[in-house]
């Protein structure tokens, strides 16, 4: 068995990071995920790591150093946030056509502009059709475990796609939590050492990231779909095994109180607890309420999310995101998941928790009573809807 630790979301995926024995960890350091280089340099600075700590002049670099580590058959981790994600933006898409099983840890954090450093998923959210593996973690428990899973994941041969776990900026990076840490010999016997199938060998030359022509590109994007395609298998193996290895369960989407629900909230990150305890009181004012936390957005789990369709009457969404012009993204894949489905339920978009703002249950009662309105009426009359919004700050009459 392992040991309880109390330590912040950071700390936590920098321990899933020595743990996992990764060899480079090229990084620049960003509110709020500053202390996961930190932490490294002092494990490495100890003798604690064998790995090398790269200090790059940007978050461009950083993820240009790692693609170079991959390609030479390294485990990679990194971590960065918000707008050092969007830096980073032109080389997570060479990595993921690359096929590096490269892992980041994301603090979740709102972009510019305005300038704000708190927890929403706008960064995250934006690179959705980069070609990364996605999780999201609800505690500081979750970032560890997701973390190390990531990496059996990512480099299983059937895969070879990068990921990134998301952990909400401050709620989880900087917030103190009881941690079970498992021991370096239990984390050997279930993540073995990566085998790359390629690797940059001067003794034997290939080429790596190449010109792609109209005759062969759609074939490469192809192949990158199908790899995407066949993680859920494997994510749902991994989740297994560790499962039988810890004893701590992990589902691409995991249920609370939904199988006699009309109202079902769609949740993902550090407001899934929330989520729970809101729907409780719900429940002792008689509504039916449930909840259906995302721990995968990529791939997106259609199949689970059209499980939990057929069992409710409407689908209350919690985007911590906005598509300008659109909706909430979750909002918008969960329809797309559904656009087939001839008895689907009502769908109702809620934008929530936007720059930081909390998520209170004041909130879920505002949520559910639009909900209960649609389920009344038949129909929903708004589908985007803007929670806790102060009106008085919009100007105007």
């Amino acid at each position: 068995m392992g040991v309880k630790q109390v330590v912040k979301g950071n700390f936590a995926t920098a321990v899933a990071a020595k743990l996992a024995r990764v060899d480079v960890v090229p990084a620049y350091p960003i509110t709020p995920s500053t202390l996961f280089p930190e932490q490294i340099s002092q494990y490495v600075a100890n003798g604690e790591m064998d790995a090398e700590l790269l200090l790059t002049e940007s978050e461009h670099s950083a993820m240009s150093a790692a693609i170079g580590a991959s390609a030479a058959g390294a485990r990679v981790a990194t971590a960065t946030a918000s707008q050092g994600l969007k830096l980073m933006s032109e080389m997570l898409f060479i990595a993921s056509g690359m096929r590096l099983p490269i892992v980041a840890a994301i603090g979740n954090r709102a972009l510019s502009a305005p300038i704000n450093i708190w927890a929403d998923h706008s960064d995250t959210m934006a690179e959705r059709d980069s070609g990364w593996l996605q999780f999201y973690a609800e505690n500081n428990q979750a970032s560890l475990d997701l973390m190390l899973m990531a990496f059996k994941i990512a480099e299983d041969h059937r895969v070879l796609l990068p990921a990134m776990v998301g952990l909400d900026a401050f709620v989880l990076t900087h917030t103190m939590e009881g941690v079970d840490v498992p021991l370096q010999e239990e984390v050997d016997e279930f993540l073995p050492p990566y085998e790359p199938v390629y690797t940059l060998d001067v003794n034997k030359p290939m080429t790596f990231g190449s010109f792609g022509t109209p005759a062969h590109y759609t074939e490469f994007k192809y192949a990158q779909w199908e790899a995407m395609e066949r993680a859920r298998e494997v994510i749902d193996e991994v989740f297994a095994q560790f499962e039988e290895k810890f004893g701590r369960k992990y589902e691409q989407v995991s249920e609370y109180r939904t199988d006699d629900a009309d109202i079902i909230f769609i949740t993902m990150g550090s407001v899934s607890g929330t989520a729970r305890a809101a729907v409780d009181r719900l429940r002792e004012r008689g509504i039916k309420a449930g909840v259906a936390k995302m721990v995968v957005f990529r791939p997106f789990p259609f199949e689970r999310i059209r499980e939990v369709a057929s069992k409710a009457k409407v689908l209350a969404i919690l985007d911590r995101a906005v598509s300008q012009g659109l909706s909430g993204p979750v909002f918008a894949d969960i329809s797309s998941a559904l656009a087939n489905v001839s008895d689907r339920p009502l769908l109702m978009d809620f934008i929530i928790g936007l720059g930081g703002r909390d998520i209170t249950f004041k909130d879920f009662d505002d949520m559910a009573e639009k909900a209960q309105k649609a389920l009344k009426d038949g129909k929903v009359e708004q589908e985007v809807n803007w929670v806790n919004l102060r009106t008085e700050l919009l100007g105007g009459e």
